[in-house]
């Protein structure tokens, strides 16, 4: 749901020309958003709670894990398949929203930046695709499509590194599964299609 509000929202500030009340009902939505979270008896604010205390919290093993994994890498890693914290399960469920950390522990924080910049790159790329659409309904298609992207690998970094409460969203391309690879596949191929009538310097 995240995710779709964000596609929308973006969308929306890309066409409206009312820039400064759309900032302003975004910013008011993530502040009560924010407050629910800290107030509502719920397991979202478990899941704020585990945040603020993975050390001490009975089910922040996972975040702690994966922390360890991240830390252990060094700037190099441990090598491709070398993971520690991987083969004997310490991180559950590491081939699916905990891939990251596993790449940070076997290559290192080398491997973490060039997998961000490949991100970055592809995120810019979409960019110039959206900008230089000449039809307006292709060019929101990129953009929705690109904030989809971007916002899940946000998330699911964010996630990993325990900057934001954990949630389930995947690495695009990385993380193992059927549907979530299956719609990023479609969106990618939609975009290439948009792409093939346009020329980008």
């Amino acid at each position: 749901a995240l995710v779709v509000c964000s596609m929308i929202g973006v969308m929306l500030f890309v066409v409206s020309p009312k820039m400064k009340e759309l900032i302003f009902t975004a910013g008011g939505g993530m502040l009560l958003l924010f407050v629910y979270l800290l107030t509502a008896n719920s397991y979202r604010n478990e899941r704020v709670q585990i945040w603020l205390h993975p050390e001490s919290h009975k089910k922040g093993f996972q975040t702690m894990q994966a922390l360890y994994a991240i830390g252990s890498g060094g700037i190099f890693g441990k090598g491709f398949g070398n993971s520690v914290q991987k083969k004997p399960g310490f991180i559950p469920e590491s081939h699916n929203d905990m891939i990251f950390s596993i790449i940070c522990e076997e290559l290192g924080l080398f491997g973490a930046v060039c997998l961000i910049l490949v991100f970055v790159a592809l995120i810019f790329r979409m960019l110039l695709i959206a900008l230089n659409t000449e039809d307006l309904f292709g060019s929101l298609v990129v953009i929705g499509f690109m904030t989809h992207i971007a916002i899940q690998v946000f998330i699911n970094i964010a996630v990993v590194t325990n900057t934001i409460p954990p949630t389930g969203i995947p690495l695009p391309f990385i993380s193992y599964g059927g549907t979530s690879i299956l719609v990023v596949m479609i969106e990618m191929g939609i975009v290439l299609s948009i792409s093939k009538k346009i020329h980008i310097r």
